[in-house]
């Protein structure tokens, strides 16, 4: 597809409609990205894992779990512990 550009504007609720001619080939629900670089906003379509992908995922957190010695109770206490240090 070649790069094509059409016109918009912001409404004073920070929504910007996407024209026609541009959404063709996206469904409603498609998720999108929104990236920032300065004077510059990209949206990219999220490809979401399929349903095996999330399975094949699930399985090797699993297992490297398990090798670590990492139980289902330790989670909580993990996830907290690492968002103190982003924070």
């Amino acid at each position: 597809m070649a790069t094509e550009v059409e016109f918009t504007r912001m409404s004073t609720k920070g929504q910007i409609v996407i024209p026609k001619k541009l959404r063709e080939g996206f469904e409603d629900g498609t998720p999108f990205a929104v990236i920032r670089d300065r004077d510059t906003i990209l949206l990219k379509q999220i490809k979401l894992p399929g349903i095996k992908e999330f399975e094949f995922l699930a399985e090797k957190g699993k297992k490297i779990a398990r090798e670590r010695g990492i139980k289902e109770a330790d989670v909580d206490e993990i996830v907290h512990k690492h968002r103190k240090v982003q924070d």
